[in-house]
């Protein structure tokens, strides 16, 4: 079923929603920069220079030469980042608002005055609600995950990878382990991975600490993690999945930060080397999902399989038949820190890879106790799996899966591997009878 968006049909509004400012990125940062004396200074030396020097289209430079908000905002321009370029050219917000409405500011004060614009004729039109209403079918087309990748992404596999040392001795059994995952990747490549991750105080610091952050932007670069960048390729995103994908997560309940720029650290790179290998660039898109799992409160598994549930009603309901991958990383045992540093718990390890395929939804109702006490204080971060594993079809029984893969291996520097892969299979969906 598509997504509600029937908040598009009240006349003479434009909703800025995640559409809109996957749409809008450039010209609303545009926008931002403003916010300085020095470029308001050179904008208004040479406006069409300083906007030929953003990647904005033709049509948004054009709307905003010609001062119409209107056509700026329907290039994907927020009101709130608008004013800034309002300012900018010392019009009022007045100004601003009567041009839209085809005004002049007296005109427009002396409305406000009288008591403004009467909602009376400016509601949805019944018949084109009724209309929106009744068109309710399934897509003939649309987005399916095919299947589930979870693995560990400890730096130091990026590091063996990158100085040419997977066949040494200490690394030679942990790249063996994903000999088979290569092919399966191969023979199985997907349009878009949807890839959860945790970033390490690289594009997130104390001074912002998002519980769930979606990347909607277009490119990732590979971060710089002290170490200088790996040499890997740039990640390129899939903005209008992405959006679609927030807007139904959000219409569920799940609090998102979206984020358009941000750089990926090995929580991200380091599952595509090892799935993908040694390429000039990466077969498929990627969307980025970082989770807290740094900082205390941090999602529960609970949570995070709930995440999963609401992310395959999302991928499903997105009219374009694309084939997507979750892939859940992190773990497994593991502590960084204090006098239990180098902790490993391969019993806890295994039993909890056999829950995960058995027993997912029971699995997800451990305590975060469990997890530092027998995993390590990193080893927090499995809760991250249960995202990728409610995914699957067989959770809500609409279908089944099949492990094609399962690996574990201790060590890979301060932490025990674990790996698996499982196929989806979703059941068609019957078409609705016609009476």
């Amino acid at each position: 079923m598509s997504l509600d968006k029937t908040y598009k049909l009240v006349p003479g509004t434009t909703i800025f929603d995640a559409e809109q400012s996957a749409k809008g990125y450039h010209l609303n940062q545009f926008c931002m920069s403003l916010m300085t004396a020095e470029n308001r200074a050179a904008f208004l030396a040479d406006q069409r220079a300083y906007l030929d020097a953003w990647p904005l289209r033709e049509e948004q430079k054009q709307a905003l030469l010609d001062h119409d908000l209107n056509a700026a905002m329907r290039e994907g321009g927020n009101i709130y980042f608008l004013a800034k370029w309002g300012a900018a050219l010392g019009l009022s917000f007045q100004q601003m608002a009567g041009s839209m409405t085809g005004m002049s500011e007296e005109e427009y004060r002396a409305m406000m005055v009288a008591g403004g614009r009467s909602v009376e004729g400016n509601r949805i039109d019944h018949a084109v609600l009724e209309a929106a209403h009744a068109d309710q079918a399934p897509p003939a087309e649309h987005a399916v995950i095919t299947g589930a990748v979870f693995t560990s992404h400890v730096p130091a596999i990026g590091a063996a990878l990158d100085h040419h040392k997977t066949e040494e001795p200490y690394w030679k059994p942990v790249f063996e382990g994903y000999a088979y995952s290569k092919q399966w990747e191969r023979d199985n490549l997907p349009d878009v991975v949807f890839l959860v991750y945790n970033d390490h105080a690289t594009a997130f610091d104390q001074s912002i600490v998002p519980t769930f952050a979606l990347g909607t932007g277009a490119a990732y670069p590979a971060a710089d993690e002290g170490y200088g960048p790996r040499p890997v390729p740039g990640i390129e995103g899939d903005p209008d999945l992405a959006a679609h994908i927030a807007h139904s997560l959000i219409r569920d309940d799940f609090d998102l930060t979206l984020v358009n720029e941000m750089t990926v650290d090995h929580g991200l790179t380091v599952p595509l080397s090892l799935m993908f290998g040694d390429v000039e660039r990466w077969p498929c898109k990627v969307i980025p999902l970082h989770v807290n799992v740094v900082q205390y409160p941090v999602p529960s598994g609970a949570r995070c399989f709930e995440l999963g549930r609401a992310l395959r009603r999302a991928i499903e309901s997105y009219e374009r038949p694309l084939t997507v991958q979750i892939w859940g990383t992190g773990g497994m045992s593991h502590q960084l820190q204090g006098p239990r540093a180098g902790l490993i718990n391969r019993v806890w390890d295994n039993a909890f890879l056999d829950r995960l395929i058995e027993d997912p939804a029971g699995l997800a109702q451990l305590p975060h106790l469990e997890y530092v006490e027998e995993a390590g204080s990193e080893g927090i971060e499995l809760v991250m799996w249960l995202i990728a594993r409610g995914a699957m079809s067989d959770v809500d029984d609409t279908g089944t899966v099949q492990v094609r893969h399962r690996f574990y291996h201790v060590p890979a520097s301060n932490t025990a591997v674990g790996h698996l892969i499982l196929d989806n299979h979703p059941r068609a969906v019957a078409p609705a009878s016609e009476e």
